[in-house]
Formats: structure tokens, C-alpha cells, sequence
């Protein structure tokens, strides 16, 4: 059973991100919004950005509902301009922004050989272009206040290997080596950058990107019945049950948090222990 952001909020002090004012991309569903539940629930602004204004403005509904801070923003991360004015739009409102998380994501399965270029573009400029720009966006903001902390999402199936995924485990792959340049050439001006790996998490929205083709040979682990998937967890992942959104958010939690003040270009797997015993299919 999924832990629910009341059951998290005593692992860390209720006001431990007060006053301070975080940009979550893709914040509005799954993984990102289980972010910008708890970064709201420690006292933060949280400014929820997506493409689709029904996530976002939900999400801001339901943070708002249990008397947290938040405000949404409609932001296509491809956007190189786009994301530029957002930031610029955040920093004028509220004099500041201390946290960029970086979890709009877009991925699903197809064969490398009949990988269409739109398809390959897509992803690629919105898992790593999309990292980038909200990252450069964002440097100017935090130079100038001090510092800051910048937390993008990656993946562990770049790892290894990983059949129908070329683009997203190379678009991951490239935000995993954009965490450590950016850390090391950002450093003198305080802004910690980290990556997290979040291994298996069956949100609604990973089971509808991830389910291959029916002749492809992949398991369709996230379709399957709530049996077998128990039974993976059981037997695939060493924790012995499937992720949350919360597993991951409590990561971002305390990298930005001053826990966080001494830890750049790290990043930080969280799966279970799943992407050490599961070889690739």
C-alpha cells in the first residue's frame, strides 16, 4: 500500500523548507507529483508546472486544500524561450527560487530500428534539452541569491541496457552527465546540482508509457494483474515491494534540504536494490 504525504511528513520537521520557493516540472501526476505534495507539506512554495492545465491546476487544487502553498504554471520544457520567461515570471513573483526539480519526463517503448526521428526528438528534448534549459534558466536566479539546489529524475535501465528504450536510456544517460558537469562548473556559486534513479513505480501514468508491443517480448510488468506484479516485487526487487512516488520525493526532500549543503553531482538510486538483481530482458 502506497504511504500517503501525511504518513512522510514526520520523517522530516514540518517547516524545514519554509519560506523557500521550489519549481517541479511534470509536477502535476505520478513521481512529480508526489514531489510537490511534500516539498508543499515542509513549508515550501511549490510552483507546479506542466504542459496539460488539468495536472497542474489539480495539483495545486489538492496542495492547496491541505493548507500548503502552491501555484501552477502551463510550461513545455522544449520550449527554450518558454522556460526562460517562466523562470524570470517565478522569480519576479515571489523574490526568489531555491529548488528546480526536473521531472517532466516522456517515455515509452519501440524498436530502435523503426524509431521514428519525431519520436526520438520528442524525448530526447524533453528528458534532456528540457533539463537543460530549466537548469540554465535557472542559474542566474540562484547565482544571484546565494545558491540554490537543482534535482533532475533519471533512470537506472541506461545502466545496463535496456531493449525499446534507446531514446529515453540515452536522453537519461545525458542528464546523469549534465548532473556532474553542472556541479562541478556551479559549485563557486553554491548551487548543488544531483540526480535521482527511481527504479520500478507503477503510477497510472508510467503503466500507459511503458506498455510494450504485445509481440515485442518485453514483460508488461506494469499491466499486469496486481498478482503477478505482487509477485515481481516480491521476487525482483530486493526490498521486496514496489516503489512510490513518496520514495523518490523523500530523496528530493532532503537533498534540498541543508542535510543536502555538502552532497553535488551525485546521483542517487532509488529502486529497491531492483536494478542490481534484475537483468535486462
Amino acid at each position: 500500500m502506497s504511504a500517503s504525504v501525511s504518513d512522510l511528513r514526520s520523517v522530516f520537521r514540518e517547516d524545514l523548507l519554509k519560506g523557500q520557493v521550489a519549481l517541479v516540472t511534470g509536477g502535476g501526476t505520478g513521481i512529480g507529483l508526489g514531489i510537490s505534495e511534500l516539498l508543499a507539506a515542509l513549508g515550501a512554495h511549490v510552483v507546479v508546472a506542466s504542459r496539460r492545465p488539468a495536472h497542474h491546476e489539480a495539483a495545486v487544487s489538492a496542495i492547496r486544500a491541505r493548507g500548503h502553498a502552491a501555484s501552477s504554471v502551463a510550461l513545455d520544457v522544449r520550449d527554450h524561450a518558454a522556460v526562460h520567461a517562466v523562470v524570470q515570471e517565478v522569480a519576479a513573483t515571489h523574490g526568489r527560487l531555491d529548488v528546480l526539480v526536473n521531472n517532466a519526463a516522456g517515455n515509452f517503448y519501440a524498436p530502435s530500428a523503426t524509431l521514428s526521428p519525431n519520436a526520438w526528438k520528442s524525448v530526447v528534448e524533453i528528458d534532456l534539452y528540457g533539463t537543460f534549459y530549466c537548469s540554465q534558466a535557472v542559474h542566474p536566479v540562484m547565482k544571484q541569491q546565494g545558491g540554490g539546489r537543482i534535482i533532475s529524475t533519471s533512470m537506472t535501465l541506461h545502466y545496463r541496457g535496456w531493449p525499446l528504450m534507446a531514446h529515453a536510456t540515452a536522453a537519461k544517460a545525458g542528464v546523469d552527465a549534465l548532473t556532474r558537469t553542472l556541479a562541478v562548473e556551479w559549485a563557486p556559486d553554491r548551487i548543488r546540482v544531483n540526480a535521482i534513479a527511481p527504479g520500478p513505480i507503477p503510477t497510472e501514468g508510467v503503466r500507459k508509457a511503458f506498455a510494450p508491443p504485445a509481440d515485442s517480448g518485453v514483460p508488461d510488468l506494469f499491466a499486469a494483474a496486481e498478482e503477478r506484479m505482487a509477485e515481481y516485487a516480491r521476487t525482483g526487487i530486493p526490498l521486496g515491494r514496489w516503489g512510490t512516488p513518496q520514495d523518490i520525493a523523500n530523496m528530493v526532500a532532503f537533498l534540498a534540504s541543508p542535510a543536502g549543503d555538502w552532497i553535488t553531482g551525485a546521483i542517487f538510486v532509488v529502486d529497491g536494490g531492483e536494478w542490481l538483481a534484475k537483468p535486462a530482458p
